[in-house]
């Protein structure tokens, strides 16, 4: 039998075999310090401030879009015969051709549309009763000059800010020393315009806080989107007023238990808008807001100004009151001036307007002083047109909804579409 021996390793007695673990020496400098290495600490990035727009707005809408790009509008398909341009590659290419213009003219006019749309937001919420009409167009104007960042013929305001009251229907703007006060049962329309480098956009909507009168919004605002969707390429102007004026007539309102229908105003109308030209000049299109013969055709390309007009009263607008719209005349005729006072406000006119609409407020604010006569000197001249204010009956109440629209070569945008009209 083997005897197996088994050898047992003893370690040697010390710190390890009694499972204590070896503390380190501390040996401490002369100065008195414990010598420990302090960690440094890593410095937190400061967290960049994200920009928020003003209240009320008056940053420029550059720092939000440095890239020079806006937001498109709302895009609506061209209906029936002009269906196919949707996907036409021809059409996409000449759009393409467009965007790669040095002078971008669709952004030019979104960025208009940006700025009304911030613009329109702080005055719907922020008009009231009480409020004088001044107070009202100045906070307007200011955010506009603001947000376009501009305030002459570069960018700016496009035209006076119109704040038409009840059978007033349009081109009233308070001159100064003016001190209508907004009272609780007025109906007011709030017509706006922005322009970039003379793409002028138009946009306009009607408040009242008299519930009687809301079926006459509603009309209106019906109308209006009537008429932008039935605009198009191809589509007769005649024929599409009478489709607004249809959509205007199904409404009527009933106030003092007494019913009213809503009437077309057909003295007024929707139209083309050019560089530097709220109306289109010479060679511009109307929208009538009525049935007619017009067969003149809506173009590839056209720009509109699609704004309609009801009311509760006759229908028909007459002009009267004092005048605060002006604008000088696209061909200036060459007209000898001997009045002193003219020469010097056209040279005024022609710097800061050129032919952008304007009113006395703006001549107040350029400091120009007792101007009236040469004023009025230059619209003798045919120089200057002037625009009264345009009044339905009295005791009647208008209503106005508007948006601009361009008619690409692969659908119609309607550039001035927000969240709230």
């Amino acid at each position: 039998m083997q005897t197996t021996w088994t050898t047992t390793r003893r370690e040697p007695v010390g710190v390890d075999s009694l499972n204590v673990r070896a503390r380190p020496l501390n040996i401490y400098p002369a100065d008195g310090s414990t010598g420990e290495v302090k960690k440094k600490k890593k410095k937190k990035k400061p967290k960049k401030k994200k920009l928020e727009q003003s209240d009320p707005p008056r940053v420029g809408l550059s720092k939000f879009f440095p890239d020079g790009v806006y937001p498109e509008g709302e895009i609506q398909h061209y209906k029936d015969d002009n269906s196919w341009r949707t996907t036409s590659e021809e059409k996409r290419y000449i759009e393409k051709m467009i965007m790669e213009d040095p002078e971008q003219t669709y952004e030019q006019i979104r960025k208009g549309a940006e700025v009304h749309r911030l613009v329109r937001k702080h005055a719907r919420k922020h008009i009231r009763p009480g409020m004088s009409l001044t107070e009202i167009a100045e906070n307007i104007e200011d955010g506009t000059r603001a947000l376009a960042e501009g305030d002459g013929l570069e960018a700016g305001v496009g035209f006076p800010t119109g704040l038409n009251l009840n059978n007033c229907a349009a081109h009233f703007s308070p001159n100064a020393g003016d001190t209508t006060v907004l009272q609780m049962g007025d109906v007011l329309k709030v017509d706006i315009g922005v322009h970039i480098k003379g793409r002028i956009l138009d946009s306009a909507f009607t408040l009242s806080w008299a519930p009687e009168y809301e079926q006459l919004i509603e009309a209106v605002k019906a109308a209006t989107n009537t008429g932008i969707r039935e605009a198009g390429i191809d589509v007769r102007l005649g024929e599409l007023g009478g489709l607004i004026q249809e959509t205007m007539e199904s409404y009527e309102v009933e106030v003092g238990g007494k019913i009213y229908p809503v009437k077309s105003i057909a003295g007024l109308s929707g139209h083309t808008i050019t560089p530097y030209q709220i109306h289109g000049g010479s060679t511009g299109k109307s929208v009538p807001l009525v049935k007619t013969a017009d067969q003149t055709k809506m173009e590839e390309g056209d720009y509109f100004a699609i704004e309609t007009f009801g009311s509760t009263g006759r229908g028909r607008i007459v002009e009267s009151g004092d005048c605060s719209h002006y604008a000088r005349v696209y061909d200036v005729p060459n007209v000898p001036l001997r009045v002193t006072s003219a020469k010097s406000l056209l040279k005024t006119i022609n710097k800061h307007f050129g032919t952008l609409p304007f009113c006395r407020r703006y001549l107040d604010r350029l400091g120009e002083s007792k101007y009236l006569f040469g004023l009025n000197h230059l619209v003798q001249q045919g120089i200057v047109n002037d625009y009264l204010p345009l009044y339905d009956q009295l005791g009647c109440k208008t209503a106005q909804f508007e948006h601009t629209i361009i008619l690409r070569p692969t659908c119609k945008e309607v550039v001035s579409r927000g969240d709230d009209y």
